[in-house]
């Protein structure tokens, strides 16, 4: 294994050592829809993740419901033509 071999493994492992740092705190970041370089061990309070909880629960609701509709809502275009 010659110098230029060993300098080019050292360049790759601190490159992933630093990739490793960066990319996992944006990783869980990403994973909660907040912004890349917001804190990612931040309590975020009880209120916020309610909230939040809350809001993606409608979501699948209403999208539930517009599935659960669509062959209905096709009867029903047939029948007024």
């Amino acid at each position: 294994m010659g110098i230029a071999m060993k300098s080019s493994v050292k360049k790759f492992v601190l490159g992933l050592i630093i990739g490793i740092i960066i990319a996992f705190p944006a990783g869980i970041n990403f994973g909660r829809d907040l912004p890349l370089w917001s804190n990612p061990f931040a309590k975020r309070d009880i209120k916020e993740r309610v909230k939040v909880k809350a809001e993606n629960l409608i979501e699948d609701t209403k999208e539930a419901i517009h599935d659960a509709t669509k062959p209905a809502s096709k009867e029903l275009d047939k029948v007024k033509r």
